[in-house]
């Protein structure tokens, strides 16, 4: 089996390919490094972006080429507004 590396951080992300912090419910959205010096330069760059973050790396084994079943945050993403997620349609006036 092969073996990968991947970023996880205090509230359950992972660190995406997009180049921002995922759920993990999309596996396919995970970024992955082959060695873990690599692993290593990205955690050492978000955290001099990010004085807050506490990130770790997890080797993982593939399967079939494939991340395992990740377990899924329940923390909202940042930057993500459930009021977002809403459709408020615009207010019409009606005639008199």
């Amino acid at each position: 089996m092969e073996r990968n590396f991947i970023l996880k951080n205090q509230d359950g992300h992972y660190w995406g390919r997009g180049k921002e912090w995922v759920d993990g419910s999309d596996r396919a959205r995970v970024a992955q490094y082959k060695h873990r010096d690599e692993a290593s330069n990205t955690v050492f760059e978000l955290s001099s972006k990010d004085f807050g973050l506490r990130a770790e790396i997890l080797e993982v084994q593939l399967k079939d080429g494939k991340l395992p079943k990740l377990e899924v945050s329940q923390v909202p993403l940042p930057g993500f507004d459930e009021a977002d997620d809403e459709i408020v349609e615009p207010e019409v006036e009606n005639p008199v």
